[in-house]
């Protein structure tokens, strides 16, 4: 495959830079961008010199891939139509709000034989990547994730916005059951939790402490790690990292990481088109996207709400 044929669905405030990736790779050509905002289409279509559609029978009908952006209550019913006959998917995180959906849509991509990337963009974040052969045997995770409230992503609550993201991270890093739960969360903006806390005890022995919020002043995106003779801390929003080791002599040494800057969505975008092309494997695949809503839904069921 020499060029692979592309179409942005969805091109709201996210699906628009998912446009601009896709343009910009030489080896793909971005035939159609839709949205159910015609004028919305039409101006993301001129901004990265593609064509508007505002309807899936304005879609070409020989696309390799699309890139889906569209509220996550919806996922489901936009994404398996393309499975099913073949076209592969990136569709955004989380791959559904609901667990029957997601088997659908993993489902759909086996009968079709089509590829499934679920955009878990932090993956792709360069601060993690870097620390690949660091990270060994954590024991116990602190994770926080807040940020002011933005109506963008309120379809869904603060654990499916928000809390989501580390909770993939967090599976990634330690491959054990979970042991047991406990979660806590608070509607405050919304009908729907908007800050939440979540306690797993993995049965290895790790326990992750989470933290999410769309109700804050201010923005971080942290995870500190510890394991034996090794505390790590990255901080997402800025690509940094700070390793504290203890050596031989019992003195402990510090590292920090500045990563160079990097665009983690075009690093998402490039490792879904190479596995398009063939190149290499899906990074972030539907089983890893379904456990991931799986244990946000165990979250939500264990967790206390105090009544207002």
């Amino acid at each position: 495959m020499s060029r692979v044929r592309a179409a942005v669905i969805g091109v709201g405030y996210l699906g628009r830079f998912h446009a601009q990736k896709f343009a910009s790779m030489d080896d793909v050509d971005l035939a159609a961008v839709m949205d159910i905002d015609p004028e919305r289409a039409r101006e993301v279509a001129r901004e990265v010199g593609s064509r508007a559609c505002a309807s899936y029978d304005e879609l070409p009908d020989d696309l390799d891939a699309v890139s889906i952006a569209v509220p996550t209550t919806v996922h489901a019913e936009v994404a398996i139509p393309f499975l099913e006959r073949g076209v592969a998917v990136l569709l955004e995180k989380p791959i559904s709000a609901r667990l029957d959906e997601a088997r659908a849509i993993i489902e759909a991509a086996s009968k079709g034989g089509a590829k499934l990337q679920i955009g878990h963009l932090e993956r792709f974040n360069p601060a993690l990547l870097n620390l690949s052969d660091s990270i060994r045997n954590p024991m116990f995770i602190e994770a926080h994730r807040i940020s002011p409230f933005k109506v963008r992503g309120t379809d869904v609550d603060v654990v499916l916005d928000i809390m989501i993201h580390d909770i993939d991270i967090i599976l990634s890093l330690v491959p054990s059951p979970i042991k047991s739960m406990e979660a806590v969360g608070i509607p405050v903006l919304t009908s729907s939790v908007d800050i939440a806390n979540a306690r797993l005890r993995f049965e290895s022995g790790c326990i992750a402490n989470i933290t999410a919020s769309r109700v804050s002043a201010d923005t971080m995106r942290k995870i500190r790690m510890f394991q034996s003779n090794a505390y790590i801390s990255i901080d997402f929003a800025k690509a940094a990292v700070d390793v504290y080791t203890l050596d031989e002599n019992r003195q402990i040494g510090h590292n920090h990481l500045a990563m160079s800057e990097s665009d983690a969505l075009a690093s998402e975008i490039r490792s879904f088109i190479d596995a398009v092309r063939g190149i290499s494997a899906i990074k972030v695949d539907g089983i890893a996207g379904l456990r991931a809503i799986e244990v946000a839904h165990a979250i939500k069921d264990s967790m206390i709400i105090p009544e207002r």
